[in-house]
């Protein structure tokens, strides 16, 4: 498809979608939202990428081997909190017996674990929808 209105308005529209994407991821704890919501626009704005300027250009700025990486990364990550919880609060993901600040509710900056889980999870979640959408695309 050679499309330059449809490339201008994806090229305009991605980094709103991206910067919503992060957003929602970061501001789980505090919304409605979080890791899995904002995982999936991210990996979505990815996908919406791929699909508009071709598998190969989506390849290079978010290679394959890297989405494997930040999948076993963001499950990793997840393991590792709920341990941390387990091994000092005496539950998995455990969060207030820990001993963490978790600061004023409503700030940003609160939650103790809550909001690193949330990062593990949008990254787990959008790199698995690219890696969906890559090997969907190597069937045909």
């Amino acid at each position: 498809m050679n499309d330059r209105l449809l490339y201008v308005i994806v090229k305009l529209l991605l980094p709103v979608i991206v910067v919503y994407g992060v957003f929602i991821v970061l501001h789980g704890h505090l919304t409605p939202g979080g890791g899995f919501s904002g995982g999936a626009i991210l990996g979505t704005a990815l996908v919406l990428y791929g699909l508009t300027f071709g598998q190969e250009a989506s390849l290079k700025i978010f290679p394959e081997s890297v989405s494997k990486y930040l999948e076993s990364g963001g499950v990793l990550a997840v393991i590792i909190i709920g341990l941390i919880g387990l091994f000092v609060g005496g539950y998995f993901l455990s969060n207030a017996n820990t001993g963490i600040p978790l600061g004023d509710p409503g700030d940003l900056i609160s939650g103790g674990f809550i909001p690193l889980l949330m990062i593990a999870i949008g990254i787990k979640v959008g790199s698995t929808l690219m890696t969906l959408f890559n090997a969907l695309l190597e069937d045909e």
